[in-house]
């Protein structure tokens, strides 16, 4: 996939999405059963607690909603404080896992120009956080939410600005049917990088 400059944003309102058949290439659908049997850390009970209904009290409200299963998240936090990114990631073409990111549009306010995969914050049509990583990602890159295949939502964490974010995992099997459209008044460039480079050097690049 090469850098691409932006056009009109394309979103086709969908709130829903449908998953793809995990067929295809064989990196992609181990990393999917891998994913797929992931879970986010637990929730940390109360001593007296004799069920998984109520998490230990906590003086901040971020300590407390920081300590719960992501599937518990929605009860816990408004959504005007959540949001959500997506990493989507496709096979190259000599088999390595690829991740998808774009560069900010200089005329936004805040962090122009800066580096981040997909995503932004939750709206109040979205039914949850997968929902809201693959509009952003229609709004933003034209990323058709068919394409997508959520296998699994990561350890969320709080941003500079007090928003929990929910790193969202999609794999793009037909990376050929997948015709990017940016949104320029918020992307500059679209790109894909070798997830390997994640995996070797500590990045943050999360500024929601």
């Amino acid at each position: 996939m090469a850098c691409i400059a932006p056009g009109e944003c394309m979103d086709d309102g969908q709130t829903e999405y449908q998953t793809v058949e995990t067929a295809g290439c064989e990196t992609l659908r181990c990393l999917a059963e891998q994913l797929q049997s992931y879970k986010p850390p637990g929730v940390v009970l109360n001593e007296d607690t004799e069920n998984g209904d109520h998490v230990r009290s906590s003086n901040l409200a971020i300590n407390k909603s920081m300590a719960c299963r992501n599937s518990e998240f929605s009860l816990i936090d408004p959504k005007e404080k959540r949001a959500a990114v997506l990493i989507c990631l496709f096979e190259g073409h000599e088999g390595e896992l690829r991740v998808i990111l774009t560069k900010r549009s200089m005329k936004l306010s805040s962090h122009p120009g800066e580096v981040v995969l997909p995503g932004g914050k939750m709206e109040e049509g979205d039914v949850d956080d997968s929902a809201t990583a693959l509009r952003e990602a229609m709004e933003e890159i034209g990323l058709g939410q068919s394409l997508v295949q959520v296998v699994a939502n990561l350890e969320p964490f709080i941003s500079s600005h007090l928003l929990k974010v929910v790193p969202v995992v999609g794999l793009l099997y037909r990376v050929g049917e997948f015709k990017p459209l940016l949104n320029a008044d918020e992307v500059d460039a679209l790109f894909d990088v070798p997830l390997e480079m994640f995996l070797k050097v500590r990045v943050s690049f999360f500024s929601y």
